[in-house]
């Protein structure tokens, strides 16, 4: 979600952007997503000149650590996601008690609030 809010996509729901602009809320960019931004980019699927860690700055978000618990669940979660990028975010977001802003419908089985791009 953190790229369609940099690209001020269309795809960005209504209720996501609203949640994103709302000051009362902490914004926290994983930086699991920080690397698969990276990964992605250096590999060419992705065309995003930005610096990622800036960009989250100026928009306010935080980056949120990624520290041995998280590593630990993300490794034991049942296989209902295979990407590991985004089996980290629902790890992160169980342990940190976060609502998890995607629109990847595979991540619904694991139980964690989600607030959807639709």
């Amino acid at each position: 979600m953190f790229l369609w809010w940099e690209w001020e996509s269309p795809e960005l729901s209504h209720a996501a952007r609203e949640a994103l602009l709302d000051k009362k809320n902490r914004v926290l960019v994983s930086v699991a997503s920080v690397w698969e931004i990276s990964i992605k980019r250096s590999n060419g699927r992705l065309d995003f000149d930005g610096d990622t860690i800036a960009s989250c700055a100026a928009s306010g978000f935080e980056i949120l650590p990624i520290v041995a618990e998280h590593a630990e669940l993300a490794g034991r979660l049942p296989l209902h996601h295979t990407d590991p990028f985004d089996r980290m975010l629902v790890a992160q977001a169980r342990i940190e008690g976060l609502v998890l802003m995607t629109n990847d419908r595979k991540i619904t089985p694991y139980g964690v609030p989600l607030l959807g791009a639709d």
